[in-house]
Parts: C-alpha cells; sequence; structure tokens
C-alpha cells in the first residue's frame, strides 16, 4: 500500500520523519480512511518516542513506515518550526481521540479500543455512552499483558475483523502499540491510531495538565509530578538525550548551509 503522505510533508526530528499536518487536516485525512475502510496506521510522536526509535532503529523503521507520524510533543513541532516548517502543529493524541469520536458519533463511523485494563475499558465505554450515545463501539477489548499466541492474535484480529470497526484507537503503550500497529497493517480494515495514555486520560484516571503548561511545553513535568516511579527515566534521562540529540542535528544544518 502505497504512503499517502508524501515525502514533501516529513521533516526529520532525530530519528523520525514527522508529518507536518495541523490536527484538522489529520483528523479528515483519517476519517476518508476510515469511510473506505483502509487498513493505515497513525504514530503520535514525542520525545519517548524519538529517543526509542534511535536506540532502536528497527523499531525506528516502523513508525516511520506509518501513514502519519503526527507531532504529539511541543518539542518536535518546535523542531519542524526551526526548519522552516511553521504549516503544521500540535496533534495531540488525547485531543484527536475525543474531538474523533464526536465526528464518528455524527458521522455513523464504528469505533473500537484495544489496549489498557479492563477497569480502563469500563470507564471509556461508560464516558462514551453519556456524552456521544449516538457513538458505534463496535470492538473493545483490554489484552492480557503478556505476549499473545498466534491462536490468540488470529482470533483477536478476526473479531476486530468481524467487528466492521473503522476506527480502531489502540492504549498498549510506546513501542508495543507501534510494533502492533505494523504488523497488522493490511489484516485489520480499520484505522489504528496508537494514543496510549489518552484511555487513561479519557477514563479519568490521570488528570491533564493545565492548558498552559501544554503550550510552553512542560506537560511533561506535570506528569512526571503525578506518577513519578513510573515516568522518571522517561522524562529526566530521555529529554535531556534528545535536546543533545536535536541540537546536533541543527548544528548540522548550519553547516551545510
Amino acid at each position: 500500500m502505497e504512503n499517502i503522505a508524501e515525502k514533501s510533508e516529513r521533516v526529520r526530528v532525530v530519528s523520525l520523519d514527522t508529518t507536518v499536518i495541523n490536527i484538522d487536516d489529520a483528523m479528515a485525512r483519517m476519517v476518508e480512511w476510515s469511510r473506505a475502510h483502509e487498513s493505515r496506521y497513525v504514530c503520535f510522536s514525542t520525545v519517548h518516542m524519538v529517543m526509542e526509535s534511535h536506540d532502536d532503529p528497527e523499531f525506528g523503521a516502523k513508525v516511520n513506515a506509518a501513514d502519519m507520524v503526527v507531532t504529539d510533543g511541543m518539542p518536535l513541532v518546535w523542531m519542524q518550526r526551526r526548519q522552516e516548517r511553521n504549516d503544521g502543529g500540535r496533534v495531540r493524541a488525547n485531543d484527536l481521540m475525543t474531538r474523533l469520536c464526536e465526528i464518528a458519533a455524527r458521522e455513523n463511523i464504528k469505533v473500537g479500543f484495544y489496549g489498557g485494563r479492563q477497569e480502563v475499558i469500563d470507564r471509556i465505554l461508560e464516558r462514551a455512552k453519556k456524552e456521544l450515545p449516538g457513538l458505534q463501539i463496535a470492538y473493545a477489548f483490554s489484552p492480557p499483558f503478556r505476549p499473545l499466541t498466534a491462536e490468540e492474535d488470529a482470533q483477536i484480529t478476526g473479531e476486530i475483523q468481524n467487528s466492521g470497526t473503522q476506527i480502531l484507537f489502540m492504549g498498549l503503550g510506546c513501542p508495543k502499540q507501534e510494533n502492533w500497529m505494523a504488523a497488522h497493517r493490511g489484516r485489520v480494515p480499520a484505522v489504528m491510531l496508537g494514543v496510549g495514555a489518552s484511555f487513561d486520560f479519557y477514563a479519568g484516571n490521570v488528570k491533564e495538565s493545565p492548558q498552559w503548561l501544554q503550550n510552553i511545553g512542560l506537560e511533561w513535568l506535570y506528569r512526571l509530578a503525578q506518577e513519578p516511579r513510573r515516568l522518571w527515566y522517561r522524562y529526566l534521562v530521555l529529554n535531556p538525550r534528545f535536546m543533545w540529540q536535536a541540537a546536533k542535528q541543527l548544528s548540522g544544518r548550519k553547516k551545510q548551509s
């Protein structure tokens, strides 16, 4: 399947070829794919994903093979702008998931949720039923934390296919969800979106940071304060490494110009 995102739409950020696009255009493209029941996948790139891809080129190749690699983290948006691409913007996973569900409810597009704990799935279904009664949730499943057997994977894939799901939200976390989407493109006739922690945000398990912190790129600090034991390595080790690699990239561009 040919990737719709042309090379001219992509900007390199350390290890990832990020798509230059705003949230409205991204959603319009996803809706178009979903109506045609196309098998596509979208990655929401963050500093964490950039560094995972930097340290594991095989994983990076899977992310870069996505139909879109949208910029969820503000540092990636800033990197695009430093390379004279101001025509895109931040495409935050939780904002997109919420708005896409609203569109799906209006336009009779079937959605599914795969990943997260069962209590998180239950809370997502409860909130969606209350706030979006017209939303058709064709599939919702909390898989076991362990790796699936080939038989289990085949069964799950078949269930998603038979459900008629057109947009599948993935809440497995990075890098697990990206590996899953890459392995199932062509097998799952839906637009797969690796939205990660958006499941917990939507379920109300994790509070979102204030908008002003998001705007200045310090949402990570708010999340670190909430879950220091789980997130300390991601933010206190990977963030400085990203800054160093980003500086090296921009310095190399200056030397070439």
